[in-house]
């Protein structure tokens, strides 16, 4: 049987605390309407600038995405009342968010802290979005809901679901990706596990990890098994290299063995999913915390968390598109708690992110790491809550820089945003 544990890193609770930007100087504030402030710069020397978020009071669940032309992209969701949320989004122009639009609301959303929503941004205004939506069944009997659109987010079509299976279980952890003209879509999927059957209302059995592929009509084309015995809650991800998606996730050996795997869509098959590094990190519960991954051509990058022997933050490269990868590389040298994300810069170095603390408090961190396995220093982006509620911090790649946003927790909740030009050392 497995269980979430409430005591592990990821799932850690504590006192709500504002996050606030840790830097010696003032911040330069751009759009939106957060307070003025004046440039200023890192200890590492990389400046810090932050952008005016677009998202109101109640919002959290931020998720960055790129469209095939670099803008940046954000979606969050919002609570309207005690049982409606909306799924919101805003991409960059001019350097300011523009107005936020709404791709769907309702009740009887499944709304969790480690399960966000995301936005996928492909050419000729086709966009695709998910979101979670609670069924009868009990606690944990929820189902991945789709919507496209062909019109550049203007309009969006009926919602959908991926999957056929009608099982009163779980169904989550999205990653959506282009193929082609086509939005693939990758999810964790309760069918197997009987609901309710195991610890604090989570199903008993075997979860997997299925796929489908989805047309501009909405319409499911195809779908598939890519592994049948993987983590419970655990964040998928999903990237393009050459040409061939990419899929990452945490796996499960039958002796609870969970170390993150990574798998292809090469000439129509998905390869069999093979591990990104042998980390024997055995655990019999889930750690909800996933990798991430980023590509750049041929070049792949995967970050994630692991505590086989030491809690580390790593990063393993690949510059086959994700056939082989590198021996990992250790990211983190202070206590960190996961929550991991990586993006390329335009150099090659890949930088990484991730949650750092003890207790109540924690900080977004992140570093920037060389193939080679040369890296920057560890800098410090904001004081932060290591409870649930912070969620997982987001980044990615933008201009010569990168873009974060994360949620801040104070009576409620509200997204941040912000631009960081690292350091050129490293």
């Amino acid at each position: 049987m497995t269980r979430f544990d409430e005591n592990l890193p990821g799932a850690s609770s504590g006192v709500l605390t504002a996050a606030r930007l840790v830097l010696p100087a003032l911040l330069l504030t751009i759009g939106g309407c957060a307070p003025e402030a004046d440039t200023g710069t890192a200890p590492s020397g990389s400046e810090i600038l932050e952008i005016g978020s677009p998202a109101a009071a109640g919002s959290s669940l931020p998720k960055l995405t790129a469209g095939p032309d670099g803008t940046p992209w954000l979606s969050w969701v919002e609570k309207l009342d005690d049982d409606r949320h909306a799924l919101r989004f805003a991409s960059i122009r001019d350097g300011e968010w523009s107005t936020p639009g709404t791709i769907s609301s309702g009740g009887e959303w499944f709304v969790n802290w480690a399960d966000f929503p995301s936005l996928l941004v492909m050419p000729d205004g086709l966009m695709a979005a998910h979101w979670l939506a609670k069924k009868p069944g009990g606690t944990y009997s929820y189902d991945v809901m789709m919507s496209v659109s062909t019109d550049g987010g203007r309009t969006w079509g009926t919602p959908f679901s991926p999957h056929d299976d009608g099982t009163p279980t779980e169904h989550g952890f999205v990653s959506l990706f282009p193929v082609g003209n086509r939005v693939g879509a990758a999810w964790l999927d309760g069918r197997n596990m009987t609901a309710g059957g195991g610890h604090d209302g989570h199903g008993e059995g075997g979860m997997t990890l299925r796929t489908a592929m989805i047309d501009r009509d909405g319409q499911v084309l195809e779908g598939g098994l890519l592994d049948d015995l993987t983590c419970d809650c655990c964040q998928t991800g999903a990237a393009v290299a050459d040409g061939r998606p990419v899929v990452v996730y945490r796996d499960r050996t039958p002796d609870e063995i969970r170390d993150v795997y990574s798998t292809r869509l090469d000439q129509g098959r998905w390869e069999p999913g093979r591990p990104v590094a042998d980390d024997g990190w055995r655990i019999a519960a889930c750690p909800v915390n996933g990798p991430a991954i980023d590509a750049a051509g041929r070049l792949v990058a995967v970050a994630w968390f692991a505590d086989a022997d030491t809690p580390r933050v790593q990063v393993a490269f690949s510059d086959d598109a994700g056939s082989t990868y590198s021996p990992p590389i250790r990211v983190s040298e202070d206590r960190p708690l996961g929550r991991v994300d990586v993006a390329f810069l335009a150099d090659g170095r890949a930088a990484v992110s991730w949650l750092a603390g003890g207790g109540q408090e924690a900080r977004i961190r992140y570093r920037v790491v060389s193939p080679d396995g040369s890296a920057g220093p560890e800098t410090t982006l904001a004081d932060t809550s290591a409870s649930r509620m912070s969620g997982f911090p987001q980044m990615l790649r933008w201009q010569d820089g990168l873009l974060f946003a994360w949620t801040v927790v104070e009576e409620g909740s509200r997204i941040r945003t912000a631009l960081v030009r690292p350091a050129g050392d490293g």
